[in-house]
């Protein structure tokens, strides 16, 4: 490996190494209990509705769509989060919420990490609505029968939790990958699950634009451990 490529990647995943790192070595398994309970009960979830008596219960509980009433959706979108699709192999959803939200439950914390998962989710629930109410002749927009199609369940916490976790430990390029990922998705396959992904990275950014407006009213507050600052270099 060249010096450039190792100083790129020190520069790119360092910090997010060595928070990773620390937290496994001196915790373990305590280090990700959130992350742990989620992963299981995303598979206790697919176990269950792919039951016959088992499908309408978790889609009463945790499956959200635009045609729900608003009240309705957001008490079933905490647990949507962990709700994985019926179309697409759980393999998948699992796999995501281990590293995903492992990776931020020992960066943010395991709180934080709930919240913006939560951010995530719901600007993509709410999102499904404006685009129908939009309609499909805009880009923005999508057809009223998106109304009667499950929301994406824990992939846009997933791309949420990754693009902020990016953020705090300065793997900018890593970050924008994901981004230009979830873009050409959308080019690619303009459907819901796509379109959602983006309105969890757009919510994800507004809470991001908030922070760095904040941090810049406090300077001189020193940054929270493991993280890099946001302010620009002092160039004489």
């Amino acid at each position: 490996m060249s010096p450039a490529v190792r100083e790129f990647a020190r520069r790119e995943w360092g910090s997010l190494y060595t928070a990773v790192r620390t937290g496994l070595v001196t915790k373990r398994a305590r280090a990700v209990p959130m992350t742990l309970a989620a992963v299981c009960l995303t598979a206790l979830f697919q176990l269950v509705q792919n039951q016959d008596w088992g499908y309408q219960p978790v889609q009463d509980i945790g499956s959200v769509r635009a045609e729900d009433p608003l009240w309705l959706a957001l008490l079933r979108t905490p647990l949507s989060l962990f709700v994985p699709a019926l179309d697409l192999p759980v393999w998948g959803a699992l796999a995501q919420v281990l590293l995903v939200f492992g990776i931020a439950e020992i960066c943010l914390g395991r709180w934080r990490t709930l919240a913006i998962a939560y951010l995530a989710t719901l600007s993509g629930t709410l999102y499904a609505r404006v685009g129908i109410a939009i309609g499909p002749d805009s880009p923005l927009g999508l057809p009223a029968s998106d109304a009667r199609v499950v929301d994406t369940g824990p992939s846009a916490a997933v791309v949420g939790l990754a693009v902020y976790v990016c953020w705090r430990h300065g793997a900018r390029w890593t970050g924008g990958l994901v981004v230009v990922a979830m873009v050409v998705e959308v080019i690619v396959k303009p459907n819901l699950a796509g379109k959602e992904h983006l309105a969890a990275i757009a919510g994800v950014l507004v809470l991001i634009a908030f922070q760095v407006w904040r941090g810049r009213g406090q300077e001189g507050v020193e940054p929270p451990p493991g993280t890099r600052s946001w302010k620009p270099p002092i160039r004489s």
